[in-house]
């Protein structure tokens, strides 16, 4: 069926036309320049890396895509993108085929926007919210205490509150030429791994703390000194004392990097990024040429790995937060209320400092208006598993090295 979809429409296709499949002679023609949101954090331009990054050259057949993820090889939120790309290679029967590189195959994970919008790559795995430096109302899709709502919930303000059409107004905003597709709700991210517990605002004061995008406003709001290192470059700089503390994703990410090496100590719970959710990112003619039976294929595939990704999430987070305890002696305790409660104060602060950004404005209203029903619903109808839990496994779990209550 899609073999003669592809033949019919092949002399018209972007998709199939062999002089579209070319990649860019460089990489550098990919990093042209975007229009840049003011603020410190907002005007960073690309590294030098992506200006020079290698041309791509394509050998690959007409159903062939090239992709790059924002993720190293060995890091499960790669893994993440490689289900995706499988499913939709297996849905399609071959007829689509993604292949998917790791971070920095083609481009740094700062350059992929970039090379998606201009071709040089067909399409990216990564978070909507990692692009806040072109638009920072992009940090609304995953940055912050999105109204109470968690991420699987922003989601669904994304395809029925009227999310998709905004982030797409967004996209065009700053020129870019591509088709967004949020999915992978990932569960609130833990506060950070640090020396010693921390136990209310003050702990804090003079920390050096690594985190990034909009959060940078937040944990600067409670007293830390904040640097935005790289993925690769957190445990070394924890290290060599460059860091007292940081951030990053999710148990098994931060394993894999070596957190617990460096530091026993995490803390669990966080509004700083407890809504946030992965996007795929399509180079938009790429995708307006692919057949209708193939696009609606996607669509759906996107679905399916959003819900295979929240499955998987939870069996192997859970088994790495087991496991670092037993093994590797970390402790987990949770974020003090007191912690939480000035999150959200300074993230107010900093949305408010960005409210002269008309686009964050109608955003912002429209998740409110979702929120303000969707989480007192989910508030009163859903029940905590707390009991449930205490009741059949609170004897056999006190004392075993859980998170502690906070205070």
């Amino acid at each position: 069926m899609f073999r003669k979809l592809l033949k019919k429409r092949a002399a018209n296709s972007v998709w199939t036309h062999p002089s579209r499949r070319r990649f860019l002679a460089g990489a550098g023609a990919a990093m042209a320049a975007f229009p840049m949101s003011s603020g410190a954090q907002e005007r960073k331009k690309d590294s030098p890396r992506d200006a020079k990054a290698p041309a791509v050259a394509s050998s690959a057949s007409p159903g062939t895509m090239r992709w790059q993820s924002t993720w190293p090889a060995k890091d499960i939120r790669h893994e993440y993108a490689l289900d995706f790309a499988k499913k939709v290679n297996d849905m399609t029967g071959g007829e689509l085929r993604i292949e998917m590189l790791p971070a920095g195959a083609v481009v740094s994970a700062a350059g992929l926007l970039e090379a998606v919008s201009k071709g040089a790559l067909d399409g990216s795995h990564g978070v909507a919210a990692y692009h806040f430096g072109k638009q920072n109302a992009l940090a609304l899709w995953g940055s912050g205490a999105a109204f109470g709502m968690d991420a699987n919930m922003l989601l669904a303000w994304h395809k029925y509150g009227g999310g998709k059409e905004l982030l797409a107004k967004l996209y065009q905003s700053i020129g870019a030429n591509v088709v967004s597709f949020p999915y992978g709700p990932m569960p609130t991210q833990p506060l950070g791994w640090f020396r010693k517990p921390v136990t209310g605002v003050n702990g804090f004061k003079g920390l050096k703390f690594r985190t990034v995008g909009l959060s940078i406003d937040v944990f600067t709001g409670l007293g830390a000194t904040v640097n935005a290192y790289p993925d690769g470059e957190i445990v070394p700089a924890m290290e060599r004392g460059l860091l007292d503390a940081a951030e990053l994703n999710n148990a098994s990410s931060d394993r894999i990097l070596g957190f617990p090496d460096v530091s026993k100590v995490c803390m669990l719970q966080s509004y700083h990024r407890n809504a946030e959710q992965f996007e795929i990112l399509f180079n938009k003619a790429r995708f307006d040429g692919l057949p209708a039976g193939i696009k609606a294929i996607v669509e759906n595939a996107v679905e399916a790995a959003s819900a295979d990704m929240s499955w998987k999430a939870i069996n192997r987070y859970s088994r790495d937060y087991t496991e670092m305890q037993a093994k590797q002696g970390v402790k987990f305790h949770r974020t003090p209320n007191t912690v939480l409660q000035r999150q959200l104060v300074e993230y107010d602060k900093a949305a408010a400092g960005r409210r002269d950004n008309a686009l964050w404005v109608e955003i912002e209203e429209s998740q409110r208006r979702f929120a303000e029903r969707a989480v007192k619903w989910q508030l009163d109808t859903q029940i905590s598993g707390a009991m449930a839990y205490e009741h059949y496994f609170g004897k056999a779990a006190a004392g075993k090295g859980g998170a502690k209550k906070r205070a």
